[in-house]
């Protein structure tokens, strides 16, 4: 897409092109990222548990705070190689500029954290409880 700014850029919104540039960002960070690897596993393992005992609002937070937690992520990566392209030695601005972007991650993965951690334990009750097991029955019932 053309910068109406800038004057520069190809003409023309594509879609594709769009999402193509969003998965290769994406893989990026997946596959440069540890970090990145072991929230979404993390993440993941929450979802399937929320969506396999339908607790759709938990599993609604756990994708909002995941899907926050992620785009801090990719957008501190960004700041860092910007900062690291613009300037490859050391500055002590760009050092600020680095910190606060890792404050941002930090406070983010704190949330997605504490995210986690209340709805595994919430799950975890259900689990124990009587409650999750005569959902399931009753739903396999209703299939039969």
């Amino acid at each position: 897409m053309r910068n109406k700014f800038l004057g520069i850029g190809q003409n023309g919104f594509n879609p594709i092109r769009k999402l193509r540039i969003a998965y290769s960002g994406l893989r990026y960070a997946i596959l440069n990222e540890s970090s990145v690897v072991i929230e979404i596993i993390l993440s993941v393992v929450v979802l399937i548990a929320c969506f396999y005992y339908r607790q759709w609002l938990d599993f609604t937070i756990v994708l909002v705070a995941s899907g926050l937690m992620l785009v801090t992520e990719m957008v501190n990566t960004a700041i860092e190689a910007l900062c690291d392209f613009v300037e490859a030695g050391h500055n002590e601005k760009i050092g600020i500029i680095k910190d606060i972007s890792s404050a941002a991650v930090g406070i983010s993965i704190l949330v997605w954290s504490i995210t986690l951690i209340l709805e595994v334990v919430r799950l975890w009750q259900g689990v124990m409880s009587s409650e999750y097991p005569a959902l399931l029955f009753g739903y396999a019932r209703a299939l039969a």
